[in-house]
């Protein structure tokens, strides 16, 4: 007993607990966008693990993420078209690291008039891009539930409103984005956070490995110079932070660039005058043409008319130093099979 009369309380250590850092996942993680989502997510001191297709790939990107940030991620060769190779995936992770963010981010784009593609073109960017990220988000919710982790889905303006010349983009992205707000809603009890993400044109170089039909050096002209203009496209890594900083806060949405968030008000607000406004872009964009190849954009060539070729070129300068930084240099795998 203490002189107060009150009993002497002898304090004991509490055993010491494991302590991790957060873990993330990154599908599409080797470059691009992906990877600037890769290295925020290090900075903010996540175990990070990049999921890919092709290895070599993954192996320049993880170099790159050591470099920026000191910090060595995992890699794993997987295709999100393959339900069982993503389930793998996240249990391998989860059991590795656990599993508290997920970003689902793998993606194809194809630039062209309908005219000069097919249905394989709907088809590969369904595959990747939409069952990719139903598939992402179906085998993580459950890990994620337990973590109340993050989940994040990379929309696109082009899934608010129908973009001349990148359909099969914006019917997959428009599903993405139907699929992240039901998620929202239906796990926010959860406490899972799903951030569905609608970027406008971003410069990371993501023209050196779209897929161009038709004219393509023309196709792939237009797209370079828009995605790399100053005033319409934003820095890729400012759109990286940007994006966890939304996942990281549990924000049901985020539209980035101002042309963007211009476009989906003027849909939801006047959408029969915007679509006649697409139609009048429309008549800009080349027309059909080629001998029916779909080619990446390092072997699209470029416009044969002297103005579009000057446009792309200053378009583009910014683009390619953004593809230098995000490792899009290289060739990268083809969607199709």
């Amino acid at each position: 007993m203490t002189g107060t009369g009150r009993p002497h309380r002898i304090h004991q250590p509490r055993p010491p607990e494991r302590h991790r850092a957060p873990s993330a996942l990154v599908t599409g993680g080797s470059r691009g966008l992906g990877l600037l989502i890769a290295r925020q997510l290090a900075r903010r001191g996540c175990a990070v693990t990049l999921a890919a297709r092709d290895a070599e790939e993954l192996e320049r990107a993880a170099a790159l993420l050591r470099e920026w940030t000191g910090t060595a991620p995992h890699v794993v060769v997987c295709d999100v078209r393959d339900r069982a190779a993503v389930r793998e995936l996240m249990r391998t992770t989860h059991a590795r690291d656990g599993l508290d963010v997920v970003i689902a981010n793998a993606g194809v784009i194809q630039v062209g008039p309908v005219a000069a593609i097919g249905a394989e073109e709907f088809d590969d960017a369904l595959d990747v891009i939409f069952r990719g990220t139903l598939h992402t988000a179906l085998e993580a919710l459950p890990y994620l539930r337990r973590s109340g982790g993050r989940l994040g889905l990379i929309g696109s303006v082009g899934g608010l409103l129908g973009v001349p010349h990148l359909l099969p983009y914006s019917c997959a992205k428009a599903a993405v984005g139907a699929l992240g707000e039901g998620l929202h809603a239906e796990y926010r009890a959860a406490g899972v956070g799903v951030t569905t993400v609608h970027p406008g044109l971003l410069r990371t170089g993501s023209d050196r490995q779209a897929e161009f039909g038709g004219d393509t050096g023309a196709e792939s002209g237009w797209f370079s110079a828009l995605a790399g203009a100053p005033l319409l496209s934003m820095d890729g890594e400012r759109a990286a932070r940007r994006i966890v900083d939304a996942v990281l806060r549990r924000r049901a949405r985020l539209v980035l660039t101002p042309a963007a968030r211009a476009a989906q008000l003027g849909h939801g607000v006047a959408p029969g005058l915007t679509t006649r406004l697409s139609a009048l872009a429309a008549r800009a964009l080349p027309e059909p043409g080629g001998d029916g190849t779909v080619r990446q954009g390092h072997e699209a060539g470029k416009p044969a008319h002297p103005l579009a070729r000057r446009l792309r070129d200053w378009g583009s300068a910014l683009n390619d130093r953004a593809a230098a930084r995000s490792n899009q240099t290289r060739p990268g795998p083809r969607t199709s099979s």
